[in-house]
């Protein structure tokens, strides 16, 4: 009787480890599925930053720094005065943030060298530097993407595909270890709400997933 006990428990015991097998295969398989679905579905680009067009401000004709106006971080209305140089009131053209501004007074400009900068927060974008063989041709304005920021840690933020680069960037070439080609790398630029998202600053590093579908 004990030994017909023994063999029925033996036998339950291994109905159970075969059916908790199967329902691992079955979990890693569904897993390994949902998780090509999803690489397949997207592309995604590791050497991404966030910045906007570059405004430099200057005067005509040059002179000595005699006053600043202006600080890194200020927010400038359209037409306020930053600066001055020799009897010139250099000014903006259009609204923006300040992310440079000389400060040494005395110092003495050339015509059209920059006194400060600033560029327009609505100009923001991720720049998210995209090899030609990876993905670049399944890229279209209008597609979704998610994007964390080194500086947030895993936080994720959201934008739109906005413009595709119609030619690659000259400095940023890689090669091919098994035939030395090329590679040409294209910006694609996403943008995303600066309003909602105020903390992001022009200059940090971001990663980016592009959802091609």
């Amino acid at each position: 009787m004990e030994k017909a006990e023994l063999k029925n428990g033996f036998i339950e015991k291994k109905r159970g480890l075969f059916i908790l097998s199967t329902i691992t295969i079955l979990i890693a398989g569904i897993v390994s599925v949902f998780y090509w679905q999803t690489v397949k579905d997207q592309v995604y680009v590791e050497k991404s930053g966030i910045s906007a067009p570059l405004i430099a401000l200057s005067s005509e004709h040059g002179g000595e720094l005699k006053s600043i106006f202006v600080k890194v971080g200020d927010v400038v209305p359209a037409g306020f005065a930053v600066a001055q140089v020799g009897n010139e009131i250099v000014r903006t053209a259009v609204p923006g943030l300040v992310v440079q501004a000389e400060s040494v007074l005395g110092k003495n400009f050339s015509p059209n060298e920059p006194v400060a900068t600033i560029i327009n927060p609505q100009d923001l974008r991720v720049v998210a530097q995209v090899e030609e063989n990876k993905g670049l041709n399944r890229i279209a304005i209008g597609q979704q993407a998610v994007f964390t920021v080194d500086a947030f840690g895993s936080r994720k933020f959201f934008g739109v595909v906005d413009e595709i680069a119609e030619t690659s960037r000259d400095s940023g070439v890689v090669f091919n270890i098994s035939d030395k080609r090329e590679v040409k790398i294209f910006d694609v630029k996403i943008r995303f709400d600066e309003k909602k998202y105020p903390e992001l600053k022009n200059g940090m590093s971001a990663k980016v997933w592009i959802h091609t579908k």
